[in-house]
């Protein structure tokens, strides 16, 4: 019962939209309207400024670490409860009760999660991540490789139950989904490219 709070709990932390609030407070804006039409990091970086991009960067990431956090707490460190927080708390942020079910495509909770419940298997996804964006300039094709690749790096270094292989591969699932539009304008050759610079 304990552990089945916990993902209630990481679904409802998943549901808190900084990037909506922080866009909403500042500008009186619905950052929704503008850009791509997402909640996450990169669309308020480029629609509303560089310093409101950081802080939801940071925010969901952190709203994702705690979600794992909380679980870890309330289990004694079981990963397996502690990988589903983690989906939870994607899902929360991809689907928000607060806004209709129209959430952000969940990179950053992700990598906040998973830095909490699967620390080293995340480092090596991100070395990939990084390579891919600073290659490609495109932080959706980055995302969309690195959490391909996270299960496989999930059961390469720590050989964990094949539950919390189950939920890196959902986990990564849920990111290629929700990049499926970038996926398509990647093939047509109209995707953004990345840049540091704002708006603002």
């Amino acid at each position: 019962m304990t552990a089945a709070l916990g993902l209630v709990i990481a679904y409802l932390l998943g549901d808190i939209p900084f990037g909506y609030l922080l866009v909403k407070f500042t500008t009186g804006r619905d950052v929704r309207a503008s850009g791509s039409g997402n909640i996450g990091a990169t669309n308020v970086l480029r629609t509303t400024g560089r310093a409101a991009g950081v802080a939801t960067l940071l925010l969901d990431m952190g709203k994702g670490y705690l979600a794992v956090w909380l679980e870890s707490r309330l289990t004694g460190g079981n990963a397996e409860w502690m990988s589903a927080a983690a989906l939870a708390v994607m899902i929360g942020h991809s689907y928000p009760v607060f806004l209709r079910f129209r959430g952000g495509k969940a990179m950053a909770a992700f990598v906040g999660a998973w830095l909490c419940a699967a620390p080293l298997p995340l480092a090596a996804v991100l070395v990939v991540f990084v390579v891919m964006v600073a290659w490609t300039r495109h932080i959706s094709l980055g995302s969309i490789v690195g959490a391909g690749t996270f299960p496989l790096a999930v059961w390469l270094i720590e050989h964990p139950p094949a539950t919390v292989v189950a939920a890196a591969i959902l986990s990564g699932a849920l990111i290629v989904y929700r990049h499926r539009e970038n996926i398509a304008r990647l093939r047509a050759g109209t995707e953004s490219v990345f840049s540091f610079g704002s708006r603002k």
